[in-house]
């Protein structure tokens, strides 16, 4: 705990709509955020008001870069500590600043369209963050996000889809990420799809023309940003095919892609696979540093 709080410290929530959240219905008297303990993990579901919590790297440690951190779920809840918190001080340990952004489920509870609900959440983080890069002494150029699971499709799709802004943007402030970190990510919603990621979000008989608007692996581009991606081999939740069909088209596209593949590790063991020795968060920051993302905290 002494080290935890020598590299980092963690600041208020700040909602991400000050003004009222976009693409919403009023939120019924049932819909209560909820927010469970379960497998040392705090999971959160039921979110109507979308947040970011910024952890800032110790005084003097900040080297300008940023990412910002979308858990995983299933669009149907969010890992928080797990794929969130713990990953952001990690990630503080080599200076760079990170942001926790707890992001609003797909529900047609509570959204208009619950398709683009939580990409809007992404961008508007993206957004924010380029926005205040000065306040929090981040350089605009060096922003970049991660994704686990169906955080890791929330992320694929914010890096492939920037150049259709779904919030409101008066500035023309870019949305595109700078970078892209994907762990064992939901990309396809074809054959390899995770099923419940799937209908969670785009609904139980969706059109063919959205699902292949959210296989992501089809939405590449040479603007695509350069990713690293991160999976083991035996997961059976989220096949690695996954991360193949995306890390194939990156490289059609002719983008910076690195793969990595544990031999074993199964599906959401966040920051450390405990079948092997490896940090995936290690190969992140050399990844970071040789790509000109991030440079070493002093």
């Amino acid at each position: 705990m002494l080290m935890s709080t020598a590299v980092f410290a963690q600041e208020a929530v700040i909602p991400l709509y000050p003004n009222g959240v976009p693409n919403s219905k009023p939120t019924p008297a049932t819909y209560i955020e909820k927010n469970d303990k379960r497998n040392n993990d705090e999971w959160v579901t039921m979110v109507s008001i979308p947040t970011i919590t910024p952890f800032i790297p110790a005084k003097g440690m900040a080297n300008g870069s940023a990412i910002l951190i979308f858990p995983g779920g299933s669009y149907a809840g969010l890992s928080m500590d797990k794929e969130g918190y713990k990953v952001a001080k990690a990630f503080n340990s080599f200076g760079v600043t990170a942001f926790v952004v707890k992001y609003r489920l797909p529900s047609d509870d509570i959204m208009i369209d619950k398709t683009v609900g939580p990409l809007q959440d992404a961008q508007q983080a993206v957004l924010m963050v380029r926005k205040n890069a000065a306040k929090w002494g981040i350089k605009p150029d060096k922003i970049g996000i991660i994704g686990f699971s169906a955080g890791g499709h929330l992320a694929s799709t914010e890096g492939t889809h920037f150049d259709k802004v779904e919030i409101e943007d008066k500035d023309n402030i870019s949305v595109r990420p700078d970078f892209m970190i994907l762990l064992y990510p939901v990309i396809s919603f074809g054959p390899m799809a995770h099923v419940g990621s799937r209908e969670n979000l785009i609904g139980k008989t969706p059109s063919a023309d959205l699902v292949t608007l959210y296989s992501n692996e089809k939405q590449i581009t040479t603007n695509t940003p350069p990713t690293l991606l991160v999976h083991a081999s035996d997961d059976n939740v989220v096949p690695v095919q996954n991360s193949l069909m995306f890390y194939d088209a990156l490289l059609n596209a002719k983008v910076k892609v690195e793969m990595h593949v544990f031999q074993a590790g199964g599906h959401g063991f966040g920051l450390n696979n405990p079948k092997s020795k490896d940090k995936w968060i290690d190969w992140a920051r050399n990844w970071m540093d040789e790509n000109g993302f991030s440079s070493p905290a002093p």
